[in-house]
């Protein structure tokens, strides 16, 4: 059995109406102010208001930064880390969806430790305490909230810079299920398959541990059994609620386990073609599956059984047919020809694949040209 050395973070608050609690959690650092992270869609909708309300009733000052778009660049992180300088927060709260969460990360890195962006890249580069921080996830996919990495673009080539430190991840991460029933059908779906992708993905690499088959295990559980009722019934509570912790749980087994030749796939096409995440990751998936058949046959079929009967195919084929049909079933593309890609991009976009740090961690070695080639059949 593989040895792990595990430190269990953050603190999971989680029910229905738990944003009210955000006040009386922070107490627990004295803070004086507090810096709230969210984007303009979260603000209009009230949920940034409720947080704030909550905060000052703990008698804590608090500012609201809304600068954070989809994808945040460094250029997002240094607009918030002004704002901070005039204020001088001692708390910081990330209020919305992976991205406002990642930005409060990247504000908190460069506040704290000062430099810019690109010097965090990588492992354990902060140079110092980071301020406590709580996450408020509005959405149910990222994971983002239960780990120490902060995905931040950069502004001129548009790739993923993962700025991981144990220091930066959020002392508390508050789930409350019913601030993501504001989600738009698109980004329940966008979210919500992404959060899968997690699931399968961290279930097999090789770096996975005893602890973190366990939170991709019931993650995959909750999520497969629920997905497609949070898209048919959107204002299912109890569904949200099931998507939301599988979510979290899955951004766990990242913490534990990293991911795979899925998201090593993605990022080139959200950077060279602005294909938003989810859609990316999801349609790259299934292909990714069959291609790590040879090793990890035993762990789909395992997967696949969760949901129903498997069929007569194998579990992989059989789990990559399904993981497709869901794709379909939210609306999301299967194929790359339909999303813009020309086959003249895929020797590219394998070269950039093949220099993504989660290819180093898919079960079965991809290089080059197995990245190629699993573009073409995704095609």
């Amino acid at each position: 059995m593989k040895s792990f050395d595990l430190h269990p973070q953050p603190r999971v608050v989680f029910g229905c109406g738990s944003i009210e609690q955000l006040g009386s959690l922070a107490r627990e650092w004295s803070p004086q102010r507090a810096l709230l992270v969210s984007d303009p869609g979260i603000v209009a909708v009230g949920h940034a208001e409720r947080g704030i309300e909550s905060l000052s009733r703990a008698g804590i000052e608090t500012h609201l930064f809304e600068g954070v778009h989809e994808n945040p660049t460094s250029e997002d992180v240094e607009r918030g880390v002004v704002f901070a300088q005039c204020i001088e927060p001692d708390l910081i709260v990330g209020l919305g969806g992976g991205s406002s969460m990642d930005c409060a990360k990247g504000i908190n890195f460069i506040f704290s430790c000062g430099g810019s962006m690109e010097d965090y890249w990588g492992i354990g580069k902060a140079t110092g305490p980071l301020l406590p921080m709580i996450a408020v996830p509005t959405t149910a996919g990222t994971g983002s909230e239960s780990q120490s990495f902060a995905l931040i673009s950069h502004p001129e080539t548009n790739q993923k810079m993962a700025c991981g430190d144990s220091r930066a991840a959020f002392r508390v991460a508050l789930l409350d299920p019913e601030l993501t029933l504001t989600q738009p059908p698109r980004v329940t779906a966008l979210t919500g398959i992404d959060a899968i992708t997690h699931a399968l993905e961290t279930f097999v690499t090789s770096a996975r541990t005893p602890i973190s088959i366990a939170y991709s295990r019931e993650a995959w559980r909750l999520l497969a059994n629920h997905f497609l009722r949070v898209l048919e019934v959107p204002d299912d509570v109890d569904a949200r609620s099931h998507v939301q912790l599988g979510a979290c749980f899955a951004g766990m087994a990242i913490e534990n386990s990293m991911l795979g030749a899925a998201h090593a796939l993605a990022n080139p096409l959200t950077a060279k073609f602005g294909i938003v995440h989810g859609q990316a990751v999801g349609a790259m998936m299934p292909h990714v599956i069959r291609f790590n058949a040879a090793v990890s046959e035993s762990e789909y079929e395992e997967l696949r059984g969760m949901v129903g009967t498997s069929g007569t195919a194998s579990g992989a084929t059989n789990l990559a047919d399904l993981v497709s049909d869901w794709v379909d079933r939210a609306g999301l593309r299967t194929r790359l020809r339909d999303l813009g890609v020309e086959k003249g991009d895929l020797s590219d976009l394998a070269a950039g694949a093949a220099e993504q740090w989660t290819a180093g961690f898919n079960p079965r070695k991809v290089e080059v040209q197995q990245f190629h080639d699993l573009y073409l059949s995704a095609y």
